[in-house]
């Protein structure tokens, strides 16, 4: 996959006052290149729990790459590629969210905890050029 088609990726994932943070950040390591630097922001909960923020931006064509080649193993990627209509927003996002306790086992599935959002890149900028040319990248990436 020579073209990537997206302006940036951000991943994050909570580190909640039960869980270890270390782990929260090897699994959203999961997707990432090597060496990526992680933004942590300290927050409370409704209950004035400790929350953890852990997120990045990929804006480099190989940084995107690294993420898209990890989403193609993707048990169910037939039925991601299906949902793409439902997953790409009016400004050309793509939204989906990735399963947190597997990541940190290593292992790529659709689930809760990591939070991907790409912003597709789309001329004319509208949600059917941004659908396009994701699957397009997307079923690239699985040649």
């Amino acid at each position: 996959m020579s073209n990537v088609p997206f302006h940036y990726v951000d991943l994050r994932a909570f580190s909640y006052a039960t869980e270890d943070e270390k782990r929260v950040e090897s699994a959203l390591r999961t997707y990432l290149p090597e060496d990526t630097e992680l933004d942590r922001q300290v927050t409370t909960g409704h209950h004035g729990d400790r929350i953890v923020v852990l997120s990045t931006r990929l804006e480099t064509a190989d940084e995107v790459r690294h993420v898209l080649d990890r989403l193609v193993s993707l048990p169910e990627y037939d039925a991601f590629l299906d949902e793409l209509d439902d997953r790409v927003s009016e400004d050309c996002s793509l939204y989906l969210t990735l399963d947190k306790q597997a990541a940190f086992g290593g292992d790529v599935r659709q689930g809760d905890g990591i939070t991907l959002r790409g912003k597709v890149e789309a001329y004319p900028a509208n949600r059917e050029s941004a659908v396009e040319n994701a699957r397009e990248a997307f079923e690239a990436a699985r040649d």
